[in-house]
């Protein structure tokens, strides 16, 4: 490929802050907005100062729950980071947002043991084609040499790492940093922009071996730049630049840079990067296969439902203009007219008249569009340009209210959370009687129950969901159902002979009727067969019976006293004395997983499912994710709860399944007559 002089990107940048968990983003970000004069001083995460992460729930929990937005300006042109959080529990933020940005700003430590949680999200970008910076954080307390922290970094990374800085250590101290693509040297100053030193002698080596090495990774992109390699001829600096920028835009590099959020160290050389290397609006408009010349069109990043404001969806402007008032319209053609433009800084907003291609906005009262969706001004259904990935519930609880008037609140404010977090999911489950809420872990469903009390002022209660376990029969029984009544008047008279028996599993229950000679007339089978359904809800262990069949084989009838009613109840009757003859079996259902962990805790995984109940299917390489596994297993769905908490201890957090409903299997010994028990315990009360 031959080098091209590219200009600097310009016009207002979208950036992603990505990054493990406790890797310090929004401290990071605390440091930007700092550096920006955004804010007056750099808060702290231990004394809840920060910009980011002051909701009450975040304080809460010491840690990121939701996105942190914040616009800034920095040497005259207009970013909005995007900071996520680092739990795997709340990734949903990452992935409603990436596709609208431009770029991504990756935040890592020099420890090996979040490899595995750094691999998670370069792979979700490389899924995405986003382009990305690294940023080694908290290099003031690390002993690790740059070019070892860029050996374990490479296997996370499908992408060539690019080192831009060789830090410069004094008695163990990093106190400044060579930028390698300008062959110049600074020193560090807190909370300050970095001096610009002499070359120290103890590191020209080391400096020229780098700045080479920069080239060489260069050139493998760039023709020109091989030849001129290759003829000993130094490349001029502002076609370093070019293609640096060039080669981010075009996912074929990851640029590296070194620093400390907390000091304030590396700030200014990061932000000077992202200002001239990460691509446009207009690249990120046409990777998303937007048309040029069509309508203003808009992204919706997240939707944020405030206690006052109502609803803002927060969304990225890809061309166009948009005034006040404007009228948007969606994926179905549906129509909103926007009250409202506003600028976002942590929690606080300010109001704008309009807003253009590249800003990123907070849109209000967009009531018929959801997270995800595009949207346009021209009148029709808008074109879907990427629609986020929605994870499944990996842990699901029964939710209740505290309060019973609180119930018609209920409903309303979960709608609400789902449309901010669309990872959660509310499933009414008719086998149980229960509102299941479905997330991605414990602590995920405790910061929606959170949100509920504090920003909706409803009141709920979480417990273990119940499984639907049912029950079936291993042994036929015939029998006669009679049910006689004399109470003056017409009486009441119903007499069957039905025959049961167990079915195959999965065949379901069957009704037939062999009757000669008319002993129940044909009028009133059909109430035999009803009375034996209402009795199959709830069998002689308490669960809903499945998996067998009821032949209607005699009986007798009395011309005056018998009825529909009479016959239902003579079925009734015979069911309840039959099926417990039947030796009754309980049934619990099993799920089909799939577990993605790294391949070195496989066999921790393996042992896991077995310690669960459950049955190895097998496991394989997991496909396009080098170092990772996929185990295949059957396993108890009432098993299925505490497994996401072992499998995220057992894989520092990254381990995660998808699962479906496979079989019902009978349980028997202790753990069936626990269930028993408990059921029976549940209906006395």
């Amino acid at each position: 490929m031959t080098s091209t002089k590219s200009r600097k990107p310009s016009g207002p940048r979208c950036i992603a802050v990505l990054g493990p968990y406790q890797s310090g983003k929004t401290t990071l970000l605390e440091a930007i907005l700092f550096r920006c004069g955004t804010i007056a001083r750099q808060g702290k995460i231990s004394d809840h100062s920060t910009t980011g992460d002051a909701s009450p729930e975040a304080k809460a929990h010491a840690m990121g729950v939701e996105l942190n937005v914040a616009t800034v300006d920095f040497m005259g042109e207009s970013f909005t980071f995007l900071d996520c959080p680092g739990s795997i529990e709340f990734a949903q933020e990452a992935h409603g947002i990436l596709a609208g940005c431009d770029a991504a700003l990756v935040v890592c430590e020099a420890d090996e043991k979040k490899a595995s949680a750094l691999q998670v999200i370069l792979k979700h970008l490389d899924e995405i084609g986003l382009p990305r910076f690294l940023f080694v954080n908290k290099v003031d307390k690390s002993n690790t040499k740059p070019q070892d922290i860029l050996d374990w970094l490479q296997p996370s990374s499908s992408l060539p790492l690019v080192m831009r800085q060789l830090p410069i250590w004094e008695k163990g101290v990093m106190t400044g940093f060579v930028d390698l693509a300008l062959e110049r040297a600074f020193v560090y100053r807190e909370h300050a922009e970095s001096k610009v030193i002499a070359m120290p002698a103890n590191i020209s080596d080391a400096e020229k071996s780098g700045h080479f090495t920069l080239l060489e990774k260069l050139a493998d992109h760039d023709d020109v730049m091989m030849e001129q390699l290759l003829s000993d001829i130094e490349p001029p600096k502002d076609e370093v630049f070019s293609d640096l920028a060039r080669e981010l835009a075009q996912g074929l590099i990851v640029p590296v840079l070194f620093g400390s959020a907390e000091h304030g160290n590396g700030i200014g050389r990061l932000l000077k990067a992202l200002r001239h290397e990460v691509p446009g609006v207009d690249q990120t408009a046409k990777r998303l296969q937007l048309k040029s010349g069509t309508a203003t069109t808009a992204q919706i990043l997240k939707t944020i439902h405030t206690e006052r404001g109502g609803k803002l969806s927060l969304c990225r402007i890809l061309n166009g203009e948009v005034a006040d008032g404007e009228t948007f319209y969606g994926a179905k053609g549906e129509e909103a007219r926007i009250a409202g433009i506003f600028s976002m800084v942590g929690s606080a907003t300010s109001k704008r008249q309009q807003a253009k291609a590249g800003d990123t906005v907070a849109l209000g009262r967009l009531e018929a569009m959801s997270t995800g969706e595009t949207i346009s001004t021209l009148k029709g259904l808008t074109p879907q340009l990427a629609r986020h990935t929605k994870m499944s519930g990996v842990f699901g609880q029964a939710i209740a209210v505290s309060d019973r008037k609180d119930e018609v609140k209920l409903t309303s404010a979960i709608a609400k959370l789902i449309e901010e977090d669309p990872s959660l999911h509310l499933e009414h489950n008719i086998a149980t009687h229960e509102m299941v809420l479905w997330g991605q872990g414990d602590i995920h469903l405790r910061v929606a129950l959170e949100r509920l009390q504090n920003k909706f002022g409803v009141h709920a209660k979480l417990e273990p969901r119940r499984i639907a376990y049912q029950e079936t029969i291993r042994k036929s029984v015939q029998l006669r159902g009679r049910h006689k009544k004399q109470s003056g008047g017409h009486g009441q008279y119903g007499d069957v002979v039905v025959e049961i028996a167990p079915r195959g599993r999965g065949e379901g229950f069957a009704f037939t009727e062999t009757i000669v000679g008319g002993s129940v007339p044909k009028n009133y089978i059909p109430a035999v067969e009803n009375g034996v359904r209402e009795w199959m809800v709830k069998g002689p262990l308490g669960f809903n019976v499945v998996d067998f069949a009821v032949n209607l084989s005699d009986g007798s009838y009395h011309d005056v006293d018998s009825s529909e009613m009479a016959f239902k109840m003579a079925a009734r009757l015979a069911m309840s004395e039959g099926m417990p003859q039947c030796q009754p079996v309980l049934l619990e259902p099993f799920v089909e997983v799939e577990i993605h962990v790294p391949s070195p805790t496989t066999s921790r995984i393996n042992q896991i499912v077995t310690g669960h109940r459950g049955q190895l299917l097998g496991f394989d390489g997991r496909e396009n994710w080098p170092g990772w596994d996929t185990v295949h297993a059957h396993m108890p769905e009432s098993e299925m709860s505490s497994l996401i908490v072992e499998l995220r201890s057992a894989t520092s957090g990254v381990g995660t399944f998808t699962f479906k409903h496979a079989h019902m299997a009978e349980l028997s010994g202790r753990t069936a007559d626990t269930v028993v028990a408990e059921a029976k315990q549940r209906a006395e009360h």
